[in-house]
């Protein structure tokens, strides 16, 4: 593994990493985040970082330990204060003790690198998820993007849309993909616990989904397989769908299951703590999310880790995580006919793609295509790039 040692290898330098959060809240862009951390450490341990995390309060033990870290929380401060304080956090720490290099997994936080650019000549990279780096207004970030020494991009259809709604080099913008944990999510049996819990027998078909039911969120495509149930049920009776997130989204999703007279194969199994996330995935019998927003997907990942058949939309990331359909089914996200027919051929096992049932070979491959040696191998290259064609100081 090539290591990053910029500009003089006897002398380590200091990065300044900026993240919304990490520890006490696990979406895709803290999950991003924690293992972005993690690489760096892996690639460059001889460098310091300073990490800036706006709504955390506290590291988890495995960073707490690590001598070359040091943390910065912002959670502790009222939330209608918090912003205010971040940006004064990060601007007067760049400005005492300038950094080698600032890496910002929001874009939103790139305003403030920009100023510390235009002020010490810092160099910084921005990170670009999904719905956050799209159709953006605001001339003060549009002026953070175009100034940035480098994008990251977690899938080709988020920079293809950032090269599209903002005047970018296109050169600028690299592919740094989501990664997973492969020695946490693996093959294993359907877990008794789990089906006692939702009194399943161990061959009734399971559709699982998870995601974030929130009013803001809808675009994941949950309520469309809602939609598709009594065809799917037409052909399979004994379906059931497990629906595992909370949020404002819930009381919909309750209506329509009602509509549609689906109380008895419908599970909403709310909160999930992470430790039991791989049991579900290992439960259901196709993972399936057709999202239309999706940046990148990493519970894609998670369920081809667990050896699952996976639909997702053909409109968003998942492309990207499904390989353009080498890995799973891609289907019109607003066409709940295809989602329900794709999804029978899946359970059937007629689907066009024998990939699908196959678990221990769609397992390697996704591992060799998002696992973490291979996210690290990228994020080493892109940063040696940086200290060849930027100089960094």
């Amino acid at each position: 593994m090539p290591q990053f040692i910029m500009k003089n290898a006897t002398a380590p330098k200091t990065l300044h990493l900026w993240f919304p959060n990490i520890f006490e809240f696990k979406g895709g862009i803290q999950v991003y985040s924690d293992f972005f951390l993690k690489a760096l450490i892996c690639i460059s341990p001889q460098n310091q970082y300073r990490i800036f995390i706006k709504h955390d309060t506290q590291p988890s033990p495995e960073f707490a330990q690590l001598q070359n870290l040091n943390f910065h929380f912002a959670g502790g401060v009222p939330l209608a204060l918090r912003t205010w304080f971040f940006a004064a956090q990060i601007l007067w720490f760049g400005l005492w003790n300038p950094p080698n290099l600032i890496i910002a997994t929001h874009l939103n936080f790139t305003l403030a690198s920009y100023w510390l650019k235009r002020l010490l000549g810092i160099p910084y990279w921005g990170v670009a998820h999904g719905i956050e780096a799209w159709n953006i207004q605001r001339p003060a970030l549009q002026r953070a993007l175009c100034h940035a020494d480098r994008i990251l991009a977690v899938s080709h259809y988020t920079r293809d849309r950032l090269l599209k709604e903002q005047n970018l080099e296109p050169a600028k913008i690299a592919l740094l993909p989501n990664t997973f944990d492969a020695s946490r999510f693996k093959i294993s049996p359907k877990p008794q616990k789990l089906l006692h819990r939702y009194r399943l027998k161990a061959d009734r078909p399971v559709i699982l989904t998870v995601a974030r039911l929130d009013e803001k969120e809808q675009y994941k495509g949950y309520d469309k397989i809602i939609q598709s149930l009594p065809k799917i049920r037409a052909q399979l009776p004994d379906i059931c769908y497990i629906l595992v997130g909370q949020g404002n989204d819930r009381p919909r999703i309750e209506q329509l299951i009602e509509q549609l007279n689906l109380q008895d194969c419908v599970i909403l199994a709310g909160f999930v703590p992470d430790e039991d996330l791989v049991k579900h995935y290992n439960l259901c019998d196709v993972f399936a999310m057709p999202s239309q927003g999706e940046g990148f997907g990493i519970v894609y990942l998670e369920a081809l880790a667990c050896g699952k058949p996976v639909l997702g939309g053909n409109r968003d990331g998942a492309i990207d995580a499904l390989k353009n359909g080498d890995l799973g089914a891609l289907v019109d996200p607003d066409d709940v006919g295809a989602i329900a027919t794709t999804i029978i051929e899946i359970l059937n096992k007629t689907y066009p793609n024998s990939l699908l049932y196959q678990p221990e070979v769609l397992r390697q491959k996704v591992i060799e295509f998002y696992g973490f040696e291979n996210y690290k191998k990228c994020l080493s290259e892109l940063l040696n790039l940086q200290l060849q064609t930027e100089k960094m100081s």
